[in-house]
């Protein structure tokens, strides 16, 4: 697997408000950035996990933290099939 380092500048002040460390904050940066890009349908979640750098399991029970329902794309076919 290919990667690449994208560098992010944030200031000081923010890390500082959040009261965490860089490696933290750069986690969860991650996480929510995967999970946003999971819940408008631009990353399926196997490509989400991977760029939070969890397992696919582990990445759709987190999603209840951030209030994103694991399986609206699903839901939604469903809806627009049954009518």
């Amino acid at each position: 697997m290919s990667v690449r380092q994208i560098t992010v500048n944030v200031p000081e002040k923010v890390i500082l408000a959040e009261k965490t460390d860089e490696s933290s904050f750069a986690h969860e940066l991650l996480m929510l950035a995967a999970v946003k890009l999971f819940e408008l349908g631009h990353l399926s979640s196997g490509r989400a996990a991977e760029l939070a750098g969890i397992s696919r399991v582990e990445f759709l029970l987190r999603l209840g933290r951030y209030k994103v329902f694991p399986f609206e794309a699903e839901l939604t076919d469903l809806e627009k099939n049954s009518v």
